[in-house]
């Protein structure tokens, strides 16, 4: 999931306008650019806020691998045959490659591996987490989420109108039968490039780029956005975990790239000055945190519902709401971890609350 919601935009984190985009976008029709020679950037719609996903074509000696799938609908099926037939100049589909995933990138594969009888590549963590959540609408509302919800302090009847939005996903029902495993550092071959695995964390587990050192690509999914954040939450399944430190130490990882590199994202222009962006988005979250703490030091004691509307200051949709709050958390559990705030479950409501460790100290409590 990517945000659309930042809360706050920093001078910083509006400088994407100093980016290069070199290459007018396709249209969100299935239209497809020619990026290099073989590879093709095409366009799929989506029927939401985030109205487009980007997929790429790579062309290998004897057929094509197709890199993200779009989502699992009718519209995106026919258009995928539509540009299969078009401009893959007859050569056989030989695998299809998911970046991550969440279902904009992996809810077609396994329409996609049936229909052209190809394997699936992807890191561990990413198919492993696809197939915990596939066909999962039983989870929902289950003991595990509500508790965690709740701990949070988001309202009931907010949680109830997010749990009955997200039985509606029509996206969610996909179950690839096996795949074949990427690792960090491994080569994929096709055509004349050589594309090394780069891995990336926070957004998702183990969310692959693909990058070919020679021609200065790097086919980033969502790891490296233009002009929105990715979603970095924290959600019921890791209520303790860390992906916002996870997504900080993968960005650093991105500048060590060459600063030169064209910067293929799954949403938004290909651009340049990927090292300037890592660079707005590292800030940008730091400004998050920034927030927090002067917030923290209004607060005698806060929950993480509450530090989300502070955060987040216009109206959110379900959906939203559940993002940001995961957002929120994925900041707060790095300000717990940093030292900078204590947790404490409340025993007579059960829901989480926050304080500076200054002020704990203060109220005569021990660490």
């Amino acid at each position: 999931m990517k945000s659309m919601i930042l809360p706050k935009e920093s001078q910083g984190h509006q400088l994407h306008s100093l980016l290069e985009y070199p290459i007018t976008p396709p249209n969100a029709d299935g239209s497809v650019v020619e990026i290099a020679e073989g590879l093709l950037w095409l366009r799929m719609p989506m029927p939401m806020s985030l109205d487009h996903i980007n997929l790429y074509l790579l062309e290998d000696n004897d057929g094509w691998y197709i890199l993200d799938t779009g989502l699992n609908n009718d519209t995106t099926r026919q258009l995928w045959l539509t540009v299969i037939e078009q401009h893959c100049n007859k050569k056989v589909i030989k695998g299809v490659i998911c970046t991550h995933f969440h279902y904009d990138h992996s809810s077609l594969a396994s329409w996609l591996m049936a229909t052209f009888n190809v394997p699936l590549y992807m890191t561990f963590g990413e198919f492993y987490m696809l197939k915990t959540l596939s066909n999962n609408t039983a989870a929902l509302g289950s003991d595990n989420q509500l508790d965690f919800y709740h701990r949070a302090g988001l309202p009931r009847d907010e949680l109830d109108v997010i749990i009955t939005s997200c039985r509606k996903d029509p996206f969610i029902k996909f179950s690839p039968p096996s795949f074949n495993r990427l690792r960090e550092g491994d080569v994929l071959t096709i055509g004349k490039r050589r594309w090394q695995i780069v891995i990336g964390e926070g957004h998702s587990p183990e969310h692959a780029c693909l990058y070919c050192e020679a021609d200065k690509l790097l086919l980033a999914g969502d790891q490296l956005l233009p002009n929105i954040s990715s979603n970095i939450l924290v959600s019921e399944l890791e209520p303790q975990g860390q992906p916002l430190k996870n997504w900080l130490r993968s960005l650093e990882k991105l500048q060590t790239l060459d600063p030169q590199t064209l910067v293929l994202p799954a949403h938004g222009p290909v651009f340049r000055h990927m090292h300037l962006r890592v660079q707005q988005l590292i800030d940008h979250h730091f400004e998050q945190l920034d927030i927090l703490r002067a917030f923290a030091l209004q607060a005698p004691e806060f929950n993480a519902y509450q530090a989300m509307k502070h955060l987040f200051k216009r109206a959110l949709s379900p959906i939203e709401s559940m993002m940001a709050l995961g957002e929120t958390l994925a900041h707060l559990n790095w300000l717990e971890s940093n030292d900078e705030l204590f947790c404490q479950r409340k025993t007579d409501s059960g829901i989480n609350s926050y304080l500076l460790t200054d002020k704990k100290l203060a109220a005569g409590n021990t660490l």
